[in-house]
Order: structure tokens, then sequence, then C-alpha cells
């Protein structure tokens, strides 16, 4: 079971995997992130990345190695891990590998309540949801196989095969979730459209 950690933000997480390699300044660290794209997969700024070293700076997981200016630039000051540091990026990455974690997707909360809207409504909105999900795994599948044409290893290129995954199962839930509604023997369609003409005062638009 995962432990309750110092610094929670999975930012830090980034930052301490990146200090693995070598002491940087914040600022060679989020150009890092951006250029290696880890900026799809956790969310920051220039605020919360510093922020972020802060705090691992505090918990004795990253240190101050030295401190340089060039020209009329502010101060910029190389961390480093610690070892305490490594030791916290191993358990840490080790748990959110073994460990399936309660996230609260939006499109989750969604389904949840979808009831509220007619089928109808819902079926054309799932088709728009349907066309977007192709698009975005065709963008997925062209930073793959740029990344590829330039020579990166398929390890680090996993995480778009896990966003693949996903895309591919939503896809199908989907597609899933249309049929069951439409079908004309069996589908919700019907006593879903009643329920919203006897609660809402509203047909079926469908």
């Amino acid at each position: 079971m995962a432990r309750k950690r110092k610094v929670r933000n999975l930012l830090g997480l980034a930052v301490l995997a990146y200090l693995l390699q070598r002491p940087m300044h914040p600022y060679e660290i989020s150009r890092t992130l951006r250029d290696n794209g880890d900026d799809r997969s956790i969310k920051f700024n220039h605020g919360s990345l510093y922020m972020v070293v802060g705090q691992l700076a505090k918990a004795g997981f990253v240190e101050p190695r030295e401190t340089s200016r060039e020209g009329q630039l502010p101060e910029r000051t190389v961390y480093a891990l610690t070892d305490s540091g490594r030791a916290e990026l191993h358990d840490w990455l080790a748990d959110l590998v073994a460990e399936p974690g309660h996230e609260y997707p939006q499109f989750v909360a969604a389904l949840s309540l979808v009831a509220a809207l007619p089928p109808g409504e819902v079926v054309a909105l799932l088709g728009r949801r349907r066309a977007r999900l192709a698009a975005l795994r065709a963008e997925i599948v062209a930073t793959v196989d740029e990344a590829s044409a330039r020579g990166v290893p398929e390890l680090f290129l996993v995480e778009e095969q896990y966003r693949l995954a996903l895309l591919d199962a939503e896809a199908a839930f989907v597609d899933g979730f249309v049929a069951r509604t439409t079908d004309p023997d069996s589908g919700w369609g019907p006593e879903w459209a009643r329920f919203h003409r006897t609660t809402f005062g509203q047909g079926d638009p469908s």
C-alpha cells in the first residue's frame, strides 16, 4: 500500500527522475520536460516547477549544488539529487507502477449522470466524442512514427502506447454504449426517452 509522501505532486517525481541523470537548475528541468513531451503527462508551469523544487529541497530530496548568473539574467541555482531523494524516487515510482490508483476521470463522472440527458442527444454527443478519439489516436500515431524515425527507443515511447490502448478501449466502450442505446430490439433508448418525457416534460429528440 502506498504511503503518504512529503511531496505528492507528480511533478516532483519527474524532477527527481531528471536529476537522477545530472544536477540541473529548474529552468533546464523545465526545458527538458517540454523537449521530451512530458508536459503531456504532467501539468506544470514555471511557477509550479519552482514551488515543487522548493518542496523537494525542504524534504531533503534535492539540495543546492551551485548558483550562477549570466549577464543580466537572474541567479540560477543548480540542484542535485540526494541519497534520500534517490530512495524516494525509487519507492514512489515503484508504488505508481504496482498499485492502481483511485482516480476521478471527468468522463466517468459524466457517465454516472448521463441519464439526465435525452438519449438522442447523448448518441449525437458520443458521435462527436468518437470522432475526437480517432483524431487524437492519429496524432499519437504520428508522434510515435516521428520519434521512431529519429531513433528513439521504444522503451521511451511506452507512455504513448499506453495512451493508444486507453483510446482504443474508450472508443470500443463508446461504440458499445451507442449500440446498447440504439438497438431496435433491446436498446435503452425508448425507456430512457419515456423517463425524460415523464420527469422533464421533454420528448426524445432522437
